[in-house]
């Protein structure tokens, strides 16, 4: 299921809270999950592309697909 904002690999989705301006009025807000579309291996050979946050991405929980190299000519 694909579900917009968010993480396809930990589910995490948009937290909701108060943007507090100088004056202290509260007024609500949302923090977006920084998701970026990657390819990644499935470990089969195959690939496909989801939608992964880059917490993900830097603790390593999803492995990119390697770009094929350049044919020579």
């Amino acid at each position: 299921m694909i579900m917009a904002k968010f993480c396809q690999c930990c589910g995490r989705g948009p937290a909701s809270g108060n943007a507090v301006s100088h004056s202290n009025r509260h007024t609500r807000r949302r923090w977006l999950v920084n998701l970026q579309s990657v390819r990644i291996d499935a470990g089969d050979g195959t690939t496909f592309k989801v939608r992964v946050c880059t917490k993900c991405l830097r603790s390593g929980f999803v492995r990119r697909a390697m770009a094929a190299a350049p044919a020579e000519a």
